[in-house]
């Protein structure tokens, strides 16, 4: 419903933007492991039309009052690397008006 009611979708964890862009972009091309997840989890209306992978989040959501030092997303990312547990990510401009914060967009 979102995709359709919203020009831009900002996605947020913990507080946090994660990725912001057009609606249509973001559907089509989501760049941050967690909008990934989210998007996967989208029920499909005919479960014979389209073959959908789920991306399963492993662990327990951290706590929104001491959210981890880091990329707050770390804990749960499948592509969690060294910096990701010690370094906030940088919010910026990865691609044309699509915006994320993920050490995954040097």
């Amino acid at each position: 419903m979102v995709k359709h009611i919203s020009d831009r979708i900002g996605v947020m964890y913990l507080g946090k933007m994660m990725e912001l862009c057009d609606s249509h972009e973001l559907f089509k091309n989501p760049l941050h492991p967690y909008t990934q997840a989210l998007l996967s989890a989208i029920p499909v209306a005919n479960p014979k039309a389209v073959k959908r992978e789920r991306i399963v989040l492993g662990g327990d959501p951290p706590s929104p009052v001491r959210p981890p030092k880091g990329c707050r997303f770390s804990t749960r990312c499948p592509h969690a690397m060294d910096i990701c547990h010690g370094q906030a990510p940088e919010w910026k401009e990865v691609q044309k008006d699509h915006w994320t914060a993920c050490h995954l967009y040097k």
